[in-house]
């Protein structure tokens, strides 16, 4: 999977206007315009890679000289101390474009490392790690791009991709029976409906009226147990809501088919790795 440059390019601008304006006061004071220079890429931390190439895009936007040779690619796994790349380009470009490149390549770097974690939980039981929409604004595209590379998959990108009925939908459009029958005489043949429940009764309401894709929404393992035995596999079963490292593999023994977990993109944790000047 690779992103469309237009798209890599239009975060990486807005970035690079933001941190560098008109003019880098150290850099371009200190360094000649037409000195070159090499640099690489540390891991400081064990993870999984993911965000090379568009932080490489930030240099090379910059510096239309600039190179690079891969050590890693996107969906590898790197040890603390492993050369991730070389660099080589002029030197006020690779001081410009540290800060920016980095940003990008640890925080998606933390995502795709996330991701693998708790698919590495579930292994073995059949259930699915997705991301959600709980994505930064601007960033959403490269940030599912990162679950993929952690081994996770989508759930919708936006609100055009799927009907999903949520708890102020369903009250908004006057139940679950009302709302999915409405839904199903207007939207075309290829939208799938999904259905958020909060008990099994609701879930019983989703199945009888016909929803593709059902949501556990914060119940208990117990509760969803009954709800994948209720199911009897008519509809996809999604459990959400406040599933954490502990309680992830309790929840896909389940018997759930997918696992979204917001965290993946709103709040992970940046994989740490540096920009060294020098070979």
């Amino acid at each position: 999977m690779r992103l469309p440059l237009f798209a890599v390019d239009d975060v990486i601008k807005r970035a690079l206007n933001e941190d560098i304006s008109y003019l880098d006061t150290t850099t371009d004071y200190l360094i000649e315009e037409d000195a070159m220079g090499d640099a690489y890429l540390l891991a400081k931390a064990q993870g999984v890679l993911c965000g090379l190439e568009i932080a490489m895009r930030v240099f090379s936007l910059i510096d239309p000289a600039f190179t690079f040779q891969a050590q890693k690619q996107d969906g590898d796994r790197v040890e603390k101390g492993e050369r991730i790349a070389s660099l080589h380009g002029h030197t006020r470009a690779l001081l410009k474009g540290e800060r920016t490149a980095l940003n990008l390549l640890q925080h998606l770097s933390g995502i795709a490392t996330a991701t693998a974690q708790a698919v590495e939980l579930v292994a073995g039981t059949g259930a699915t790690i997705v991301d959600t929409r709980k994505t930064l604004p601007g960033l959403r595209s490269l940030q599912k791009y990162a679950v993929t590379m952690g081994g996770g998959r989508n759930h919708r990108y936006n609100l055009s991709d799927a009907a999903m009925l949520k708890d102020n939908h369903i009250d908004a459009g006057g139940g679950i029976t009302a709302a999915i029958g409405k839904l199903r005489g207007r939207v075309g043949h290829m939208v799938n409906i999904e259905v958020e429940t909060r008990n099994l009764d609701e879930v019983r309401e989703a199945l009888a009226a016909g929803a593709d894709i059902i949501m556990l929404d914060n119940m208990d393992c117990g509760t969803m147990r009954e709800a994948v035995r209720i199911n009897e596999g008519r509809a996809v079963l999604e459990a959400s809501g406040g599933i954490t490292a502990a309680t992830l593999r309790a929840v896909a023994e389940t018997g759930v088919d997918i696992i979204s977990i917001g965290a993946l993109t709103h709040s992970v944790q940046a994989f740490d790795i540096s920009m060294k000047y020098g070979r």
